[in-house]
């Protein structure tokens, strides 16, 4: 029978599999973090971080219930204020490298027309307003000041079969998303495709791709103009292209020019900008969605997969709609493991524990992929909730049972309308401290009421029935 202090045994025995204590040392002596040998140790750290996070980031107070022995708050907070970044994400990197050789994901199992399948996509998270944290994380410009909330922008690259988190990056609000996708191009290699939104879709981003030997797809920007009935060359704000060859309706290969320096992305600086090839190959092709319900739309693709037989615009247009799990990915993390409110109060700290939730994330995802297989099911119709249930409820060694499956539903089409209203109060327009100052104004109980407000409310309450308790005597 498995018992709430034994989930810290069970997360050793499931963490230990793929990062083993020897790993998580040598990792932070890499990184140059030295240590004393005490109670809170990098190993333990990082195996109580993981315990709170696969409680939904519960209280340090809650911690010492699940771990089976006495925490000291303040301590434990310091042990992990000392555990640096660079740890954090090298361990990740690691745990998706082992659980996916461990998946058979470095095989062609899961791959798609002999091609690897990366998908990047970037979400955010809301933060606690100290003065730390908002000097790191911007708060929305449509805020007030006072009035909001700092929100870290991480951008996350996922293998696209496993779903498993290969890196995550941390940027403040308004960083454009190509800033940091350039830093996640030494993960990937020859025979490697990486997939993502129109934010991704930019000459200089295809083209440094293109120098890697790495496959882009991406949907078209909106900024440029495609045209499937011109065969001459067009230009049009500063976006060169010319017509190579037209392969089927709405399919055919373009030649985009180099836009002038005057269109140079803020990203790229100018020594890597004139390294880039004055011309580029592409392949641009278009199709329709049409469900019943929603409205037809158009959705034209942008990738330098050229040829048409081994990558037919069906199979693009399949793949291109797998881009859509990447949401699904961040609504686990951000809704069934509580990630979009982070509770850390510094700038590093935040940082800290979005990565840690990653870690937990791959976790529960390695579970999914060994259901999958058992079950002979893909590994996205696993219940990611029902994985961690089971990870926090079993005893160190206990064999995985039969986890539910989630039936596909298809077509499935309903307004974004929720029908709880419990959210009742006013939203804060002025900062709290300025609301204390005059409560009337902003819908408090003044100190001192008016000689006509007390009357208006005695004439309000006059025939108003009293309870016998509110009844004088």
């Amino acid at each position: 029978m498995a018992t709430i202090a034994g989930a810290l045994e069970r997360v050793k025995h499931e963490l230990g599999r793929y990062l083993p204590s020897p790993t998580i040392i040598q990792a932070c002596i890499d990184a140059g973090h030295r240590w004393r040998k005490r109670k809170f140790d990098p190993v333990t750290t990082i195996q109580l971080f993981v315990l709170q996070i696969l409680c939904c980031n519960t209280a340090i107070t809650h911690l010492r219930h699940l771990a089976g022995f006495a925490i000291n708050a303040a301590a434990y907070c310091k042990a992990r204020m000392r555990l640096p970044l660079t740890v954090l994400q090298r361990l990740l990197e690691h745990s998706a490298a082992a659980m996916a050789q461990a998946a058979g994901c470095s095989q062609r199992p899961g791959w798609w027309c002999g091609l690897r399948v990366y998908l990047a996509d970037a979400s955010s998270s809301i933060a606690p307003d100290t003065p730390d944290v908002r000097k790191r994380f911007r708060q929305p410009k449509n805020q007030k000041k006072g009035c909001g909330f700092p929100v870290p922008k991480l951008l996350g690259l996922f293998e696209a079969y496993s779903g498993l988190i290969v890196r995550v990056l941390f940027f403040t609000l308004y960083t454009h998303d190509l800033r940091g996708a350039v830093q996640l191009h030494p993960l990937l290699g020859p025979g490697d495709l990486l997939v993502g939104d129109r934010a991704f879709c930019s000459y200089a981003h295809l083209a440094l791709l293109w120098m890697r030997q790495v496959a882009g797809l991406f949907r078209m920007h909106q900024r440029r103009k495609v045209d499937f009935r011109r065969s001459h060359r067009a230009k049009k704000g500063g976006f060169g292209w010319r017509r190579i060859r037209r392969l089927g309706p709405c399919d055919h290969l373009v030649q985009w020019s180099k836009p002038a320096d005057g269109y140079r992305p803020a990203w790229l600086s100018q020594r890597a900008y004139a390294s880039l090839p004055p011309t580029l190959l592409v392949r641009e092709l278009r199709y329709t969605i049409a469900a019943k319900g929603q409205r037809t739309r158009c959705v034209t693709i942008v990738t330098t997969l050229l040829d048409p037989l081994r990558y037919p615009r069906e199979k693009i247009a399949q793949l291109y709609a797998l881009r859509w799990t990447v949401e699904t990915h961040f609504a686990q993390l951000k809704t069934q493991l509580k990630m979009r409110r982070i509770k850390c109060q510094t700038a590093q700290g935040v940082q800290k524990e979005m990565a840690i939730y990653c870690l937990v994330y791959n976790l529960l995802r390695m579970i999914m992929l060994e259901a999958a297989r058992r079950q002979k099911v893909p590994p996205d119709r696993i219940s990611f909730i029902d994985a961690l249930r089971w990870l926090l409820c079993s005893a160190p060694g206990q064999e995985l049972p039969d986890l539910i499956i989630n039936p596909r539903r298809e077509g499935r089409h309903q307004p974004r309308v929720i029908k709880d209203l419990q959210d009742t109060y006013m939203k804060m327009t002025v900062p709290r401290r300025k609301m204390k100052q005059n409560p009337a104004r902003w819908g408090g109980r003044p100190k001192e009421l008016s000689q006509n407000a007390a009357s208006r409310c005695r004439r309000r309450n006059h025939n108003r029935p009293q309870a016998s308790w509110m009844t004088p005597r």
